[in-house]
C-alpha cells in the first residue's frame, strides 16, 4: 500500500468510527441512558475496538515512512 492509500484508509476508518460513536450516543440519549452506561457501551463495542486496532495498525505502517 502506498502512502496515499494508507491516508485514505485511515481517513475512511476514522470517519466511520466517529459516525458509529455518534449513532450510539444519539440512540443512548434518545433512550435517556445515563452517561456512564453509553460510555461503557462505546468502550466495549467490538466493532469500535476493531476500528481502533485497524487505526493503530495503519499508524504503525505510516510511522516508518514518516521517519525516512
Amino acid at each position: 500500500m502506498d502512502q496515499q492509500d494508507l491516508k485514505l484508509s485511515k481517513k475512511l476508518i476514522t470517519s466511520y468510527k466517529k459516525r458509529l460513536e455518534k449513532e450510539i450516543l444519539d440512540r443512548s440519549m434518545k433512550l435517556r441512558m445515563p452517561q456512564n452506561k453509553f460510555e461503557e457501551i462505546i468502550h466495549n463495542n467490538n466493532e469500535l475496538i476493531n476500528l481502533k486496532k485497524a487505526l493503530e495498525k495503519l499508524e504503525a505502517e505510516t510511522e516508518p515512512h514518516n521517519k525516512v
